[in-house]
């Protein structure tokens, strides 16, 4: 019994998505370029664009405090989930990935660094 239990249990660590490599620390470095418009950790509140505690893997247009634009409500209502892959190519380039975005940032350049700014939001729920 207990050699199928850690069988089971191998198997679906194996199978459970990982974050990316990032270092969480570099990633707070480079959340400075969104401090203008974002906030996280304790007491965080929605400012131009919405707060981003608990980011990572939630559904998108979830803050319900926020007024989201016409297309990520439209992408919401399809299913978009905040994951590695989808945040990802938002903070590529967040007006190809998402036409009509009102965010205005023309995105990161460096793969790095959004593996790290990814890292970073992970930290806080």
């Amino acid at each position: 019994m207990l050699k199928k239990l850690s069988i089971g249990l191998l198997t679906l660590a194996l199978a459970a998505p990982a974050l990316a490599e990032g270092d969480a620390a570099k990633g707070e470095k480079v959340f400075r370029k969104c401090k203008a418009c974002h906030a996280v950790g304790d007491g965080a509140k929605n400012k131009v664009g919405p707060m981003l505690n608990g980011i990572v893997d939630a559904a998108a247009g979830a803050n319900a405090g926020f007024k989201y634009s016409d297309a990520l409500k439209a992408m919401a209502a399809d299913g978009l989930v905040w994951d590695e892959a989808s945040l990802t190519a938002y903070l590529t380039k967040p007006k190809d990935f998402m036409d009509g975005t009102k965010m205005s940032f023309p995105g990161l350049r460096k793969e790095a660094d959004i593996d790290n700014v990814i890292a970073y939001l992970a930290t806080f729920e």
